[in-house]
Parts: structure tokens; C-alpha cells; sequence
């Protein structure tokens, strides 16, 4: 089977829900998945089942529980580095075991390369040479027209009402 590449992206709330909806649906056939979580420095309740779901591979790598743009420039430098390290390996891993896994989550990647936290050309040369098999997600908002046209399926979540403008604060479980 050849493996497609699949962009949520958007500012509506369901980007991670829709890959971790397709990632139990492929353990669940028994598919090996490898799901690594970018820019969420806490623990959200969806990575609580899929570290218990067989098959499934949990990395998450944000140690910050800051947003970014709240950071102080030298905590921006480590986030970075962390993150970058983390985004290098993983594709020297994926070389190295190319069959290890049939389906790659990259969750809130986009984010990060929408902030300069990966190079979009790093992602972009990973997405070209990724092996043939591989399927692999990308989640986060504003994805630029070239990971958009590397994609074979595009999802544009569109937030047309949510509980935050009207100041209810995020509900674990729900949102977390």
C-alpha cells in the first residue's frame, strides 16, 4: 500500500481529534504508529489512551508548558533547539528503520513551522524521501501552500463558533 500524506490544519478546534481518530482506526487494524506531538508542553488527555492503545508509539516532545510567544528570547533559543533535535532525529530514525512503523502522526508541526521552529524545507525534504509505505498526518494551523500541495488529503477546519469567545476556559477532556 502506498502511504498518502494528510494535512488538518485551520484555526477551528478538531486537528489533533481527526489524528488521533485515524491513528487508534490503524492501530486498530494493526498498524504500527508512531505519534509525536510538537509545541504542547503538557500532557492532554488524548495521549493518555494512545500510550495504552497496542501499536501506538507516544513521543511527546515539547518540555515547555509556555506558549511561545510568551517566552523570554532564551527560552525561545532552547524551544527551538529541543524541538528542531527532536524533528532531526526522528527523520534519521525513520532512515534507519524504514518499516518500523506504517503510519506517522506529526502533531501541531505545522505550528512549528509556521513559527521558524522547523524549517518548512526540512519538513518539505522529509514529506519528498519519507519511505513509499509511509503514511503520515500533519496537524497544526496555517499550512503553507507547498506542504498543501504535497498532501494528498486536505482538511481546513474552520472555527465558526467556540466557548473561548465567550471566556470559558479550556475543559480537560474536551479541549485538553
Amino acid at each position: 500500500m502506498k502511504g498518502l500524506i494528510h494535512v488538518y490544519t485551520g484555526e477551528g478546534k478538531g486537528k489533533t481529534t481527526a489524528c488521533t481518530g485515524a491513528a487508534i482506526r490503524a492501530a486498530g487494524s494493526g498498524m504500527k504508529v508512531y505519534f509525536v506531538q510538537f509545541q504542547k508542553g503538557f500532557d492532554s488527555s488524548e495521549l493518555n489512551i494512545l500510550r495504552k492503545t497496542e501499536n501506538i508509539e507516544v513521543n511527546r516532545i515539547c518540555t515547555f508548558t509556555k506558549f511561545y510567544f510568551y517566552m523570554k528570547e532564551q527560552e525561545k533559543a532552547l524551544y527551538t533547539k529541543e524541538h528542531r533535535e527532536a524533528f532531526n532525529q526522528l527523520g534519521e530514525n525513520i532512515k534507519k528503520q524504514p518499516l518500523k512503523y506504517d503510519m506517522l502522526v506529526l502533531d501541531e508541526i505545522l505550528g512549528a513551522v509556521k513559527l521558524g521552529i522547523i524549517a518548512e524545507d526540512s519538513l518539505s525534504d522529509f514529506l519528498k524521501t519519507k519511505p513509499a509505505h509511509l503514511e503520515v498526518l500533519l496537524s497544526g494551523r496555517d499550512a503553507s501552500e507547498n506542504i498543501i500541495n504535497l498532501a494528498d488529503y486536505v482538511s481546513d477546519i474552520k472555527c465558526v463558533k467556540h466557548p473561548y469567545n465567550s471566556n470559558i476556559a479550556s475543559r480537560k477532556g474536551i479541549e485538553y
